[in-house]
């Protein structure tokens, strides 16, 4: 069982950066693949981000070159840096982990454990 919890979400200026946490219980949280998904008002839970086991990132297309993901095994924790953010970007940004061979998720149903997310707007 793993429990997260995310933080480091408000509001932000177009063209600003910030960067989410999501601190994970649990003993074997490099065992797991760690990713990012979003939600803006009226949409679908999209992927933004994933990180396996060993470090490999993949990203959507949207946000690449613009966001990073990271991981401190240490620490139990993931980080999401996002720099030169878009309106676009204001959602609900939930962390999830799921413990996996594979190296990169990209569906919700392929985790089972979420955060409760934290609201992430982007002004003009």
């Amino acid at each position: 069982q793993v429990q997260l919890v995310e933080s480091g979400g408000g509001l932000v200026q177009a063209g600003g950066s910030l960067r989410l946490s999501c601190a994970a219980s649990g003993r074997t949280f490099s065992f797991y693949v760690m990713a990012w998904f979003r939600q803006a008002p009226g949409k679908e839970r999209e992927f933004v981000t994933t990180i396996s086991r060993t470090g490999y990132t993949y990203y959507a297309d949207s946000v690449k070159g613009r966001f990073t993901i990271s991981r401190e095994n240490a620490e139990n924790t993931v980080y999401l840096q996002r720099n030169t953010l878009k309106p676009e970007d204001t959602a609900v940004y939930y962390c999830t982990a799921q413990g996996s061979l594979r190296t990169v998720l990209t569906t919700p149903r392929d985790y089972d454990y979420w955060g409760q997310g934290t609201q992430v707007a982007v002004s003009l």
